[in-house]
């Protein structure tokens, strides 16, 4: 077990490793091919801005249903690890058809189907980590899990990047063949990230089982309104997919995007961890809503900017918000809750996260289009705002650290 923040790989618990590991290669995978579907879409495709908000919520919607669903039923079955190889599994047999769509519908199917498989494995995945971590290590477990996860982002977007600079490293513009090619390579890690969780990982048995029956009921107070204001905040929270039209609006070709997107992705891996021992020490609380206000600061920023370095700088320090909020609120939900209803927790949160993408790929596609591009994100850092003003309002007198549930 991790004893300082100062560790060591042969330290960490095993499904800690297990799950850092399977994050790493399938975020290989996945990266290679997210972050160009809105200029597959937009390039290739000839799809509308709504269309494309329109796939990335819709997609992330029915993720969500299925996040709420399987968090629950790995409590009712005791069973993180066999939902977690089933998501895993089928995210990786779904993204290779990507290399022979033709029409954003079909983009819509597929991107919908990978996103089930990433519902069916969050909420256990999660629970799997926090069931298998010391309380007073889950911030720097959890952080650890995002740089591996973020670490992989990097590998994903550099193999991207080497393929771009092979095929077309001065186009403005993604063509059909690159985006194949990009789509056949990324299958490699996304097989070998569930044959990783699979053969690696083991259950953690639950000392009291929760009785069976539909029972989603989450009794602490702090942790209803958490998911409250997350789910305020998330409205204003539009997919990623604007902020790389963004980019390419501001006039940066293939070779300046990815290379930006490999800048964030170092940011979020090197701070996450560190961050994430920070929350252990000083609560989770603090480290949130200083995420939330400088996420607000950046989406002005984003808002703003009229120059391609200005555009870099600005995305580069979305990675220090990523960093400060993802890991940290996963160790929240953990200390929120108790090992036996823990998986219905995270479904609970991240169901709602998901859930609100949709209204808000929708709204940020719809003032794009209606108003201007710089308004989804004024829109965004007005929320963000909002949220952190009720997050302090619900803990005041300088609490440093929320309230932790006893494990059964």
């Amino acid at each position: 077990m991790v004893t300082s923040n100062r560790v060591r790989w042969r330290s960490l618990p095993r499904n800690l490793r297990a799950t850092i590991i399977t994050s790493f290669l399938m975020d290989i995978s996945t990266e290679m091919i997210v972050h160009l579907m809105p200029l597959f879409l937009a390039n290739v495709l000839g799809a509308p801005i709504v269309a494309i908000g329109l796939i990335e919520g819709l997609a992330e919607m029915v993720s969500s249903l299925l996040k709420g669903v399987s968090g629950w039923l790995s409590d009712q079955l005791q069973s993180r690890k066999r939902l977690a190889v089933i998501g895993y599994g089928l995210s990786a047999l779904v993204k290779p058809i990507l290399y022979f769509v033709t029409t954003w519908h079909g983009v819509l199917v597929i991107r919908s189907a990978d996103r089930v498989g990433k519902g069916i494995r969050t909420s256990p995945r999660d629970a799997l980590i926090a069931n298998s971590v010391a309380t007073e290590q889950r911030g720097i477990a959890f952080g650890l899990h995002r740089a591996g996860d973020t670490a992989g982002a990097v590998v994903g977007l550099v193999i991207a990047l080497a393929v771009v600079l092979a095929t077309q490293s001065s186009a403005l513009t993604l063509s059909r063949a690159t985006f194949q090619l990009i789509v056949a390579i990324a299958a490699v890690p996304g097989l070998l990230a569930v044959l990783v969780l699979a053969t690696m990982a083991h259950e953690v048995q639950i000392e009291h089982a929760p009785p069976m029956g539909l029972n989603f009921h989450l009794p602490d107070h702090h942790i209803r309104f958490f998911l409250l204001v997350v789910g305020l905040f998330t409205l204003g929270n539009s997919s990623d997919s604007f902020l790389i039209l963004r980019a390419q609006e501001r006039g940066m070709n293939l070779v300046s995007i990815l290379a930006m997107l490999i800048t964030f992705s170092l940011i979020y891996t090197l701070f996450s961890a560190p961050l994430g021992a920070l929350s252990d020490h000083i609560g989770r609380r603090r480290l949130i809503v200083g995420g939330w206000i400088f996420y607000s600061i950046l989406y002005v920023g984003f808002a703003l900017v009229a120059t391609i370095w200005q555009m870099w700088l600005v995305y580069a320090l979305y990675g220090l918000y990523f960093a400060t909020f993802e890991g940290v609120s996963k160790a929240l939900i953990a200390d929120l809750s108790s090992a036996d209803n823990r998986g219905t927790a995270y479904g609970y949160y991240n169901a709602i996260v998901g859930f609100m993408a949709l209204p808000a790929s929708l709204v940020a596609g719809i003032l794009w289009q209606s108003v201007n591009p710089a308004a989804p994100f004024l829109f965004g850092a007005v929320l963000a705002a909002i949220a952190s003003v009720l997050l302090i309002w619900q803990w005041p007198d300088g609490e440093n650290t929320l309230p932790i549930a006893r494990e059964s």
